[in-house]
This record gives C-alpha cells, structure tokens and sequence, in this order.
C-alpha cells in the first residue's frame, strides 16, 4: 500500500444568473471563488438550482466541539431583484433540515450586505417565525461576525420577538482571528471580499493590538497527539498495526459504553472539558472516559482527532477519485483498489473506524443512527479538499463515498 427531479411550474418567478454575470457588490474575487461558484450543488433542473449555485449557504465541517457548522455569507447575496427571498429562505431550510437533529452552529458574515441586496425586514421577521422549535433547539450557537451598527440596531428592534433562550446563542465575533477558539478558519468557505475586509480593519489597528490579537503558537509538545501526521504517530504513540493511540481509546470505550446511546455523534460535549481532554492527550497524560461517563464527550474526541489530522484519513490524493466515484461502475471493486494505495497506517485507522461504525450501525435501531446519518456525521472528518474548505458540491459525493464504505465494508476490508 502507498503512501430527477423535475421542475414544478408555478406563477413565480424563477431567477436565474449567467455564470459569468457579477454586479458591483460582486461577491468574490476572480480567482479562487469564482472557481467554486462554477461548481453546481444541483443538477440544473433542480428547484433550487438558481439559489445554490450562489452558495449563500454552505456547510463546513465540525466546529472545535463537534457541532456541524453552517456559514451563510451576505456578501454572495445578488441585489433584490435578482433574487427570489423566499426561496432562498426554503433553501436554507432545506440544507438544515439535513442537521437540525444534531447539535450545530450558525455563523453569519455580515460584510457585503448592503442596501441593494438586503432582504426587507418583514423578511427577516418572517423568517425567524419559520424556524420553529426543531430548528432552534440544537443550535448551539449564531456567530455574527463583522457586526455593524446597523446588525445590532436591528437585533435590538427583534428583541420582543426573539426568545430569552435563543437571545444567549448570539455572539458578535468582530475579527476573523477570534473565530479560531471555535472552528478552524481555514475549514470555512469564506468569501475572499470577507477576508480582504478583516486584513483591512486588522491594519487600521495599532500595533500593539494586532500583536495581542495574534499570540504566537505553542511549538508541538513531544508526546502531542492532535494535530500531528499519522506516519509520526505510528512511530511513537500507535498500536503495531498503526492505530493512533487516540482513536483506539476513544473507540473501545465506545464499544463498551455507546453503542446503544441515542443519538452517539449528534451530541456536543462540554467546551471546558473538551480542551482539558485534548489537553491531557496532547501532554502524555492518562484520559480515563469509564471516570468521566461520558459518551458524547469520547464521540467528540473522536471526531475532532480526525478532523486535526494535517491531512484528512483518506488523503489528499484519493479526493478527486471519491468526489468522482458515483459515476463509476464496479464502485465496490474501484474502492477497493483506491483504499489500497493508502499508507499503511491510513488504511489500519480507516478499517479500524468503519468496523466500529458498523457495529455503531447495527444497533441503530436503539441508537438512532443509520449508515445515513453516519456519512454526515463522518463523511466531513474523513476526506476534505486541499484548501480545507467544504463545499455543498463536494460534501454530498463525500457522504455517499462514506455511506458506501458502512454499507459494503465487509466486502471493501475483505482483503
């Protein structure tokens, strides 16, 4: 091993936007963003085409605690006229009713809205009365980041409107580097007028203040675990087959105290006891999970140990291959000799991972979880672009290569 849907016809109308048409408040920067606009969410006649192709809404991996993250950038919104407000608010329903029973996080870049592409405010009345409690209930927080004025004026007029409950999931982020404590920006689309908005700000500081804003990184400790290459892992702190030390602790208490936990990795766990627990792993220190009985926080540590991996489980080389694989025949036998050419280690951890989910599968009739749910649970912490943002384009054939490996595993591991 090496290293169909059909259009319904309604009196509506229906906007569409030249690939190459970008107006004055254009949302991205020729290069990279373009790029990605160019890719398709939908097919072409899906009803949500028109409103995908923006990608106003994306989705981006797990936050630092194991929530889903959801981005919805203002910026990418074309002017009023060019866009149907109540589809988009369907669209955005759409894509959480996918996560609304896990645990997830909203964060909001404000920059770009302006007065031509704002939506009107009885809009924004009427789409916080359509999310109802099942949407409002697992989100365990709404980062509004670069707040103006005119955001925070606007959540004061809300305020009759907005629950006590929901009003404490609202922070403000006011710079990009504050975003760290909670996701990995370089995980997240963010738009590049977004980016070059925060460099802009960030130099109107003085010195003193962006010094403090950016502390230097603590270099790797000896015994790290987090963060680190699984090769380097393999040397020091795995089994003989190459399991890192993490995942196999993680797991075995899981098979022991989580298979029939409802709901196992749609859970967050406890910040403070997150950081302590990568903490003590990081310093060489013993993690006890039977003293500290607690399911969620071993799925969260799972979870988070994959998705810090300077490169994904899968690898950088097999991304294009499993964006790609829905359109091969003899998928079972095409995995099969993909998986090979991992590193040896890689492949030991990925079997190793989908010989326990299958059993997290077997009781999903307690637990809740079906081969579904795992790939969307998984799917994001195993395989990511090069650039470390998750597009809707990718994260559905991501998915389905995820679901695959649950479904057919015992053929795929069979040799």
């Amino acid at each position: 091993r090496q290293s169909d849907k059909r259009i319904r016809i309604s009196r509506r109308p229906v906007y569409t936007f030249p690939a190459h048409s970008y107006d004055s408040t254009s949302f991205l920067s020729p290069e990279t963003d373009i790029k990605r606009l160019g890719q398709a969410h939908l097919s072409w006649d899906d009803p949500f085409y028109d409103i995908a192709r923006q990608q106003i809404v994306e989705v981006a991996g797990d936050d630092n605690f194991g929530r889903k993250v959801i981005v919805f950038s203002a910026c990418r919104m074309p002017p009023q006229h060019q866009l149907d407000h109540h589809k988009l608010l369907m669209y955005l329903k759409h894509t959480l009713d996918q996560y609304v029973e896990s645990d997830y996080t909203l964060i909001y870049f404000h920059h770009g809205l302006t007065s031509e592409n704002k939506p009107s405010l009885s809009w924004v009345r009427d789409a916080y009365r359509e999310f109802d409690r099942k949407y409002k209930k697992n989100i365990k927080a709404l980062y509004i980041v670069h707040p103006t004025m005119f955001i925070r004026t606007l959540l004061i007029l809300f305020k009759p409107i907005i629950s006590f409950k929901f009003g404490r999931k609202l922070n403000y982020i006011n710079y990009l580097s504050e975003l760290e404590e909670i996701v990995k920006c370089e995980q997240l689309v963010i738009p590049s007028r977004v980016r070059e908005y925060d460099e802009k700000i960030r130099q109107a500081l003085k010195p003193s203040a962006q010094a403090a804003m950016s502390p230097p990184r603590s270099p790797p400790l000896p015994t790290q675990q987090f963060g680190v290459p699984l090769s380097e892992l393999r040397l020091r702190a795995a089994d003989a087959d190459g399991v890192p030390f993490v995942v196999r602790d993680t797991v075995n208490f899981l098979l022991e105290q989580g298979l029939q936990t409802e709901g196992i990795f749609r859970r967050s766990a406890n910040v403070s006891l997150v950081r302590s627990i990568q903490e003590k792993y990081n310093s060489g220190q013993e993690v006890n999970f039977y003293q500290l009985e607690d399911v969620h926080l071993a799925a969260v540590i799972l979870k988070k140990f994959l998705r810090e991996l300077p490169e994904p489980l899968l690898t950088y080389q097999l991304y294009n291959d499993v964006v790609n694989i829905h359109s091969t025949s003899r998928r079972v036998e095409r995995i099969r000799n993909m998986l090979h050419t991992l590193p040896e280690e890689n492949y030991a951890s990925l079997k190793f991972l989908i010989q326990f989910l299958s059993q997290v599968l077997a009781q999903s009739e307690v637990n809740k979880m079906n081969s579904a749910n795992l790939a969307v649970v998984f799917g994001p912490n195993l395989l990511w672009g090069q650039d470390a943002a998750m597009t809707l384009s990718a994260i559905g054939p991501i998915n389905n290569f995820t679901r695959l490996l649950l479904d057919q595993h015992q053929e795929i591991f069979s040799s």
